[in-house]
């Protein structure tokens, strides 16, 4: 049997990267990675490499089985040069320490986004609908905008065996949010970049769009969108010691240049202090606060101070590799 190898990799654009893919086939696939070989493609079309050398290469990564095509599977890749270096547009090489005692929960938001009108759906062609409020987790036609696209997309991840946790609306009219977990830098990014091109597949369905930009309303009274780094060790979940997300907030709050740089392109039109942010310029941290960097949960709290901690500042654009390693990094700087 002839089975598709949908291969997936990040171009080369800048500021923010976008999904490719090309599909290969293969014959008596077993469904393993060590299956998948390594492919090529032209890098002068992705902004990554020169036309008189333009062979890249896709070295497989992760393997899912693809929900949306019959005898298919998606193929995460990781680009490198001709000679096998990691290529600079690579994210996934930046992780240095991929330490599985470390937990992460992405809560990706998103817009769709009508490409006819140019708006989110529930956005009326001139002006803008009701104020932000009724939105947030609602039900009901006047309210929730973009459903059937979302729960499509939402079945295809389970399906795929993409750890999502859940899915709700948000705030503005046609934002909707799922949550990715893992263990470890590597598989958290694998997780949320495949759930982000199954959503791109999915919303092509529907006419749709998807914008990931983390303020695509501009400086309007509409929350951005983000994309949340939940994240914990052994340590954090275990000690019950107040002392120990201290620490790490300080230590986060030493090193907001580390982060800011690879919390994604265009993050200060939304971290701006106001609409459940902190400034961009700013560190803050507090329990149950959503105006703070990062938010210690009442739950850590109420269990003891044994749980995570969620960094609200990654944009929604950003590259959870990036996010993922800089979390590690400074985790472990503040010794804990």
């Amino acid at each position: 049997m002839k089975s598709k190898l949908e291969y997936i990799w990040l171009d080369g654009y800048l500021p923010t990267q976008s999904l490719r893919s090309k599909t290969q086939i293969a014959s008596d696939f077993g469904g393993t990675l060590e299956e998948c070989p390594m492919w090529s493609f032209d890098g002068s079309s992705t902004q990554q490499a020169d036309g008189s050398a333009s062979d890249c290469l896709l070295k497989p990564v992760a393997i899912y089985p693809d929900p949306m095509r019959l005898n298919a599977y998606l193929v995460m890749t990781e680009v490198l040069n001709a000679d096998g270096t990691p290529h600079v547009s690579n994210g996934r090489s930046t992780i240095d320490d991929d330490d599985e005692d470390f937990w992460f929960g992405f809560e990706q938001e998103y817009f769709l986004w009508d490409t006819l009108l140019d708006l989110p759906p529930g956005f009326p062609e001139k002006g803008f609908p009701r104020p932000q409020g009724p939105y947030y987790c609602s039900v009901g036609a006047n309210n929730a905008f973009g459903r059937d696209c979302v729960e499509e997309h939402f079945d295809a991840c389970l399906e795929a065996g993409i750890n999502v946790e859940g899915i709700n609306a948000e705030v503005a009219a046609g934002q909707w949010e799922f949550q990715v977990f893992a263990k470890g830098a590597k598989r958290a990014g694998d997780e949320t970049w495949i759930a982000r091109y199954i959503l791109e597949r999915t919303a092509e369905k529907y006419g749709y769009a998807i914008n990931w930009h983390p303020k695509p309303l501009g400086q309007t009274d509409w929350n951005g969108s983000g994309m949340h780094a939940n994240f914990s060790n052994t340590v954090m979940r275990e000690s019950g010691d107040e002392k120990v997300f201290h620490k790490i907030c300080k230590e986060f709050g030493k090193n907001i240049e580390r982060h800011i740089s690879v919390y994604g392109a265009d993050n200060d039109h939304r971290l701006t202090g106001l609409h459940e942010t902190q400034s961009i310029n700013e560190f803050s941290y507090g329990v149950s606060d959503r105006g703070a960097s990062i938010r210690i949960p009442v739950g850590t709290v109420d269990d003891g101070w044994k749980g995570r901690l969620e960094d609200r500042r990654p944009a929604s654009n950003a590259d959870p590799y990036k996010v993922a390693a800089a979390v590690v990094k400074t985790t472990k700087e503040s010794g804990v």
